[in-house]
């Protein structure tokens, strides 16, 4: 309390008093011959013992910045370290502690400098770098995306490979009897040509042209009537299933 600190005081300068009084004997004389050591008033000798009486308070064995800390003090009062002397340290020194940091509050704000590299900066990359973080985190997140699409519709086309496979065999399968039913009607109507004429006549023959012709159309429209009735007859089917 005040009281208390108010009493060391005085009694700091009564001892102070009387030890100017006595004659300085051994290391007492070096000591006060040290111009480092020898105090210059009577309020840095109480600093100096009230110093004196917080270390001996101090039962907890912390050392003084972790101590400065436990109640709130700034840790260093002077610099012990590179980042002592960054203005991201001495900036938030200056917010938590404010003048008792000893921090030049000019540090808190842009120079001249500083505000030139910004001004440039904006004209090089007018995107801020919140912009072009969440652009990229946007354009992976696309990417992903397509990527998931992707594998979905592989995964999706592996399941239906086996059905394709199937397709395809009963097309070529078809497509081959497709040809081998027209080689076959083609050698069929060849034949009945010659039967018409009654002797091997040569397929070159103006003749022979014609009337394979004629026998090739008879045929498409034989055929042609056969789909029809096989579909009319499939959608029957289909009706009479409905019913």
């Amino acid at each position: 309390s005040s009281t208390t600190i108010s009493w060391i005081s005085k009694m700091s300068c009564i001892k102070f008093r009387r030890i100017l009084h006595r004659k300085p004997i051994g290391n007492q004389c070096r000591f006060w011959c040290s111009s480092d050591t020898r105090p210059t008033s009577l309020e840095n000798f109480a600093e100096t013992e009230r110093t004196n009486i917080e270390v001996s308070r101090n039962k907890s064995g912390l050392l003084q910045q972790h101590l400065n800390i436990l109640f709130d003090r700034i840790p260093y009062k002077e610099p012990s370290s590179w980042i002592h002397l960054s203005e991201k340290y001495q900036r938030k020194a200056f917010a938590r502690f404010g003048v008792e940091s000893g921090v030049n509050p000019r540090i808190c704000f842009h120079n001249k400098s500083d505000i030139q590299q910004q001004v440039y900066e904006s004209l090089m990359e007018p995107k801020s770098v919140n912009t072009l973080i969440e652009n990229a985190m946007l354009n992976i997140k696309q990417k992903n995306e397509g990527m998931r699409k992707r594998e979905e519709l592989i995964t999706k086309n592996m399941e239906r490979l086996d059905a394709w496979k199937k397709e395809l065999q009963s097309k070529i399968a078809k497509k081959e009897a497709d040809a081998l039913a027209a080689k076959q009607r083609k050698e069929r109507l060849v034949e009945e040509v010659r039967r018409h004429f009654g002797y091997k006549v040569d397929p070159r023959d103006d003749r022979f042209k014609e009337v394979l012709e004629q026998k090739e159309k008879e045929d498409k429209k034989i055929q042609k009537e056969a789909k029809r009735q096989a579909k009319e007859q499939k959608l029957l089917s289909k009706l009479v299933t409905k019913s």
